[in-house]
């Protein structure tokens, strides 16, 4: 994965310690950037409340009432947890330019942010971030 330009991250592990700690298609899509297939992932229709975490490293990322039906397939949440919990750049691969989203403390790829494309939130944006990239904390007083 190319480095992300002024940042550094917090959480560092070597490749070979990311292998042994995440499952194959975790690694994949954390660590290459791959994509899982639309709609098999676990968080695609989850309800519960709860603080969405990176999957590799822990830190929160979303929380439960972001998230919305999007239709497209995978997760989306139209704003992070915190301002500073995730990190955006430019994407070009695959004969298209998006805005690819990566976790700020371990700069694992968690999916790509959209704008404008009409959902009712009230960022007008759409986090679409792979469920395997997640872990979902439930609220305790939930």
């Amino acid at each position: 994965m190319d480095p992300v330009v002024g940042a550094t991250p917090k959480v560092v592990k070597s490749e070979q310690q990311w292998r042994e700690q995440l499952s194959q298609e975790e690694y994949a899509v954390l660590r290459n950037g791959a994509t899982e297939a639309p709609y098999s992932g676990d968080y695609v229709e989850e309800k519960t409340s709860g603080v969405y975490e990176c999957r590799a490293c822990g830190a929160e990322l979303f929380r439960s009432g972001t998230k919305f039906e999007s239709h497209c397939g995978w997760p989306s949440f139209w704003d992070p947890s915190d301002s500073e919990a995730v990190l955006l750049r430019e994407d070009r691969s695959h004969g298209m330019v998006r805005v690819e989203v990566l976790c700020a403390s371990c700069h694992s790829h968690l999916g790509h942010v959209f704008e404008g494309e009409g959902y009712p939130t009230p960022t007008d944006q759409r986090y679409c971030i792979n469920s395997v990239a997640l872990r979902l904390e439930p609220d305790e007083n939930a």
